[in-house]
């Protein structure tokens, strides 16, 4: 199906397919499970557990960063649960933030008292998201550089540390109003919304449309002015492995905003990236020529799309032209091919399908031979 629906786009198609065929691990390398300790065999079904997407990058780290990151992901990971759950009383939260490094010497320390169904309300958006995000982008880029692999800069620097998981995080809740709308959360600042309706939970009404957009670009507009900042992040980087595992997320949230702005949908059902397209983020991002020029692609898209009616419209063209002004290529990727699009997408659909019946043949072929010696 994946496949089906990048026939029009060849760059998407051929990206795809050879994702499928090996190309994956010269991105994120497979890590050998078997070398593994059984706590870190548990830290790593748990890490696929929490985030299949964040997973991924972290086990392309190398050697004992792999370990480090993974560890300090779900450590945070664990205290945000703990923190947003707003069933917890700050009497009783307050005493569990401030002990819980203690806790994990316990193996058998357990909370089951949440009841995160309830509502939850958002009252300081950048203070939440700093706490949530920022500080894991700090800590992060200060293991990068205790660990040697990147210059003391990179974790000295937690304005730019900051705008990291800023960034990141914004786009998930941008993303997510539908989803967190269902499940009774409210993440979007009040400060916000609170200038286009009386309840965040009206934007989901189709009255309301127009302004939920103007709301939505408003936000996008926001987040965007964290992209010089990831861009002189990524520049300071010098180790393949870390590059990776921070630039890939950055252009997923990219490309993700570029959907999701002035964008109805939002408000409607699911937006996101097309896997094709994901891929194609993932095989290209791994050197900062490459990533200058998918972050142009989609500041051009967004660019194109600004309405002239939209109240944020001047500001989003502002951060565009200031994000222009750092050294952005003024090209799209290169295709790989010079054939029509067309002709294109008919010889990889091909090369697809036989690469497919190949291996089942081959699956087939092996599954005989077994029986046979059986």
């Amino acid at each position: 199906m994946e496949f089906v629906k990048c026939l029009g786009r060849p760059e998407e198609f051929y990206n795809l397919l050879r994702f499928q065929m090996g190309g994956r691990r010269k991105v994120i390398p497979k890590m050998d499970q078997d070398s593994l300790s059984s706590s870190l065999k548990t830290c790593y079904k748990y890490l696929n557990q929490t985030s299949r997407s964040f997973a991924a990058v972290i086990e392309a780290l190398d050697g004992e960063m792999r370990h480090a990151v993974c560890i300090f992901y779900l450590v945070l990971r664990a205290l945000d649960t703990l923190e947003d759950d707003m069933t917890i009383s700050i009497e009783k939260k307050v005493p569990l933030l401030h002990n819980f490094h203690s806790y994990l010497y316990e193996p058998d320390w357990r909370y089951m008292e949440s009841k995160e169904k309830d509502r939850q309300v958002l009252e300081d958006f950048p203070t939440y998201c700093h706490y949530v995000a920022g500080l894991v982008g700090i800590g992060l880029s200060r293991l990068f550089s205790a660990s040697e692999l990147e210059d003391p800069l990179v974790g000295e620097d937690r304005e730019c540390a900051n705008s990291m998981g800023l960034f990141l995080q914004k786009t998930n809740i941008i993303r997510d109003y539908l989803e967190d709308h269902r499940e009774g959360r409210e993440f979007w600042p009040q400060e916000v919304w609170g200038k286009y309706v009386k309840k965040l939970g009206d934007f989901a009404k189709p009255q309301n449309i127009d302004s939920a957009v103007q709301c939505l670009n408003e936000l996008i507009t926001n987040a965007l002015h964290h992209i010089p900042d990831v861009i002189t992040y990524l520049s300071r980087l010098r180790n393949q492995s870390v590059f990776n595992f921070c630039a890939i997320p950055q252009v997923m949230a990219i490309a993700t905003l570029a959907a999701c702005y002035n964008n109805q949908q939002v408000f409607k059902g699911v937006v996101k990236i097309r896997k094709g397209q994901a891929v194609t983020l993932m095989m290209d991002a791994t050197n900062m020529p490459a990533v200058k020029a998918i972050i142009y692609q989609y500041m051009e898209e967004i660019y194109h799309r600004i309405p002239s009616s939209d109240p944020s419209s001047g500001k989003t063209r502002q951060i565009i032209s200031t994000i222009r002004t750092q050294n952005l290529p003024n090209c799209q990727l290169i295709s790989r091919s010079h054939y029509s699009p067309l002709y294109l997408s008919f010889v990889m659909l091909l090369a697809a399908l036989s690469w497919q019946y190949l291996s089942t043949l081959s699956q087939v072929t092996e599954d005989y031979v077994q029986t046979g010696e059986h």
